[in-house]
């Protein structure tokens, strides 16, 4: 969406008075955070032609070598720059380097080549194939084809002798446009010399977005009408409101990169605990995956861990990992909070997260089949298993605030069988509420367990029925959608009659304007990123609990996500 307007601008000398066109188009906000600078696209290579003279059968052994060197180049490339990222960034940078040395992909390289597909063309064949598989396969795995493309053009160029494709490297800032980013290419920028970003695609919740948060970058995504803006050309930024404005003088951004900066040291000075202008104390935890992010979060103020996830292990082994090896997986995280709360998630395999020996394969849509606590059905010993090894984790810390929650939870016997399996090793039940059924009898489901917490990525892709990861559906996985909103407020509500803890965990959470929507809802805690959580905290510092409440109030007559953004600033007095 964009708009086009006509301004007489005057320098000083009435006889030259110039028509300015300035124009502004729109996408969807996901950083918050102004910029103003010229632009530096990206763009993928072109695909090389598809045809081209067989190799003679003498070549083939070394053109495989050949690709086998390519193909190592890259993943050292990969791993090398994971070695120097930290958190989300760095695992995606390995799931990068895993791609480039899977042996199923290699294989079907090596076998065209063995046919006298010169390597080029065997490596784009091969790509094309695992491509269409995974978008088959739908969820997380769909979105990796631009991960596994990425990979290829990396091979391609060794193959063919260039350097990797990637972003640009400028000797001055600049506001990076592409059509979209890998993880490769995001996972490194500078935020000194990259001051935002802005893609064609994506999504809020897509991995672009969340290193985009990491890095404090402002950041819009699913801008369908940038394709015109040239390079060089100077933007203003608002990642608050969603917009790129071309046209705009340095004189005419002073005033807005100024209340930024404002906004940036305020951020910078925060260090918790939580709380309101008021004095109201928020409870800020932090969303974290082992005992280096843990430490990270106890380093920037987050009162607790909100969210252990405990994929890491599982996805990391081949077949299920023994008790003793989970307890030494999740058991740093408990040392980084031994007094804390620490609430951790059993595994949440399938769908955007398959795990060998814990997902079922061939599924039609897996991001509606079996996954979450629904693999129980299918493999009964990995929740009591996941389950003894939390128990042990905490038991070495003497750790009596260990709340465990299970996710994909749809009906009220299974809270109340998962609740019993819980309380059996002593520990505190809860769920995650991430579908609309859940949703919807949140105050039944609240009778059965101690806490719940809201997982708001997939409550909005369920609650819209659109996938959160395709690039053509950003605006209907935007946590602003109105519905999405009813619902957590629903939940918010139940949680304030039973006297039941919600807390929110899902990226919604690490969007500092909605935070304040959300504790004005009754949400008791939130989780989030520790790279977003002093982001968070500052903003709810500025607000008192009446105000919260009165944006709460305001954004559940929203029109649209535009619209309840619009209302929650115009009911804070906060301007854009």
């Amino acid at each position: 969406m964009s708009a086009t307007r006509v301004l007489l601008k005057y320098c000083g000398d009435l006889t030259k008075v110039t028509l300015v066109e300035q124009s502004i188009v729109y996408g969807t906000p996901v950083v918050d955070g102004i910029a103003y600078a010229p632009v530096a696209w990206t763009r993928r290579p072109s695909i090389p032609a598809l045809n081209a003279p067989d190799l003679p059968e003498h070549e083939r052994p070394a053109a495989m070598t050949q690709f086998d060197d390519a193909a190592d180049a890259v993943v050292n490339s990969l791993r090398t720059r994971a070695s120097k990222a930290t958190g989300h960034a760095c695992a995606l940078l390995e799931v990068s380097a895993s791609m480039a040395s899977d042996p199923a992909w290699r294989k079907g390289v090596k076998k065209r080549i063995a046919r006298g597909i010169p390597p080029v063309q065997a490596t784009t064949e091969a790509t094309e194939e695992f491509v269409t598989i995974f978008e088959r396969q739908g969820g997380i795995m769909a979105q990796r084809t631009t991960d596994l493309r990425d990979v290829r053009d990396r091979v391609i160029a060794h193959l063919e002798g260039r350097p990797e494709p990637g972003v640009p490297k400028p000797d001055h800032p600049v506001v990076l446009f592409a059509d979209d980013l890998s993880p490769a290419d995001t996972a490194g920028l500078d935020p000194d010399m990259f001051l935002a970003l802005v893609t064609e695609l994506g999504g809020p919740t897509s991995h672009t977005s969340i290193i985009a948060r990491q890095l404090g970058i402002p950041c819009i995504v699913a801008a369908r009408h940038i394709s015109n803006i040239a390079e060089d050309e100077y933007v203003l930024i608002d990642g608050r409101a969603g917009t790129i404005q071309v046209g705009v003088t340095a004189e005419e951004a002073k005033g807005q990169l100024e209340e930024d900066h404002k906004r940036r040291e305020l951020i910078e000075q925060w260090e918790g605990p939580g709380r309101l202008a008021d004095g109201t104390r928020i409870e800020l935890l932090a969303n974290v995956r082992d005992g280096e992010s843990a430490q990270e979060a106890a380093s920037v103020g987050a009162q607790g861990i909100g969210l252990l996830r405990t994929e890491l292990c599982f996805l990391d082994s081949q077949s299920e990992p023994s008790i003793e090896a989970q307890r030494q997986v999740y058991e740093p995280a408990f040392a980084a909070f031994p007094t804390s709360k620490v609430v951790v998630r059993t595994l949440d395999a399938g769908s955007d997260k398959p795990v060998p020996y814990a997902t079922l394969h061939e599924e039609a849509n897996p991001a509606l089949g079996v996954r979450g606590l629904r693999t129980s059905g299918h493999y009964p010993d990995l929740l009591p298993h996941q389950l003894d090894a939390i128990a042990a984790a905490a038991k070495i810390h003497g750790h009596d605030k260990t709340w465990v929650m299970a996710p994909m939870v749809s009906t009220l016997p299974e809270a109340e069988w998962f609740a019993s399996l819980v309380r059996e090793r002593g520990m505190i039940p809860g769920i995650m509420v991430e579908v609309p059924s859940t949703a919807i009898l949140a105050q039944q489901f609240m009778e059965l367990v101690d806490f719940v917490s809201i997982g708001t990525n997939d409550l909005t892709q369920y609650t819209m029925a659109a996938d959160r990861l395709s690039p053509d559906l950003a605006e209907y996985s935007d946590p602003w959608q109105p519905a999405a909103l009813a619902l957590i407020n629903q939940i918010a509500q139940a949680g304030k009659q039973t006297g039941t803890p919600v807390s929110v965990c899902g990226e919604a959470a690490a969007d500092p304007l909605l935070a304040v929507v959300l504790i004005g809802m009754g949400v008791t805690s939130l989780s989030i990123s520790p790279s977003a959580l002093q982001a968070v905290g500052a903003q709810l510092s500025q607000f008192t609990l009446e105000q919260c409440q009165a944006a709460a109030v305001a954004v559940l007559g929203a029109w649209d996500q535009g619209d309840a953004r619009y209302r929650v600033r115009k009911a804070l007095d906060i301007n854009g």
